[in-house]
């Protein structure tokens, strides 16, 4: 079985376009559904935020219609609330290793827009782990983290990867708005990524060697399956 390493964002907030700081975290569905999938088909998972923050969940996500339903709310509740022990004393970022894990899993909700793009300590272990050939998979908002994999010569670790991420037109109608600060898929093709986005709100995948990628929250069980899927072979 693989040693899985997801990386979680330590934000709590984000400084909107209008300089208001908007509550955010990461997004409880991506979290929990990813974390749960991969625990269920044998693998271990550990946590890392930078510094060793225990990590926020987004208190939308834990909302009952954004969460899908009020059992599902509560699902999503009850799992975090099984992991507070884990989650409160998360791996410290700087001090982790690529070379001791088999995947990068980086899930989203909007703190990697906050503190994961341009973290120098992330940027090198996905330079590593890139170059290793390892499993990197971060969705929804997480392929901000992309972002901090820039090498020596100022170069994009990902540049000409075929890659997805939450839509701008999902930004705009379901999630911050026009006041979002910037928009991670403007931000990822502006430094010379491939976007394969799909329909808003749809699960979709898009996986180019060892990069797999998801669009939104539907897509986190999809991604789960496809790391499986991947470490199969």
């Amino acid at each position: 079985m693989a040693n899985i390493l997801m990386i979680v964002s330590a934000a709590d907030s984000l400084s909107m376009r209008d300089g208001s700081e908007h509550p955010t975290g990461y997004w409880a569905e991506e979290l929990v559904v990813s974390h749960k999938t991969l625990l269920d088909a044998g693998h271990t998972v550990h946590i890392a935020t930078p510094g060793g923050v225990k990590p926020t969940v987004d208190q939308v996500s834990l909302m009952d219609e954004p969460a899908g339903g009020k059992d599902r709310a509560d699902g999503f509740r009850d799992y975090i609330a099984s992991m507070d022990a884990e989650l409160t004393a998360p791996l410290v970022l700087a001090e982790v290793s690529s070379e001791t894990y088999d995947v990068v899993v980086m899930p989203g909700g909007h703190g990697p827009m906050t503190d994961l793009y341009k973290d120098a300590d992330l940027g090198r272990l996905l330079i590593a782990a890139n170059t290793a050939g390892k499993i990197i998979a971060p969705f929804c908002h997480g392929p901000a983290a992309l972002l901090s994999a820039v090498e020596a010569d100022g170069t994009f670790a990902f540049d000409g990867r075929r890659l997805t991420v939450f839509t701008n037109e999902e930004e705009l109608n379901g999630g911050t708005g026009p006041n979002t600060p910037w928009f991670v898929e403007d931000a990822l093709q502006e430094k010379g990524a491939i976007i394969e986005n799909a329909a808003p709100w749809s699960s979709n995948v898009v996986r180019d060697g060892n990069l797999i990628t998801g669009q939104n929250p539907q897509s986190s069980e999809d991604v789960a399956k496809e790391v499986i899927k991947a470490m199969q072979k």
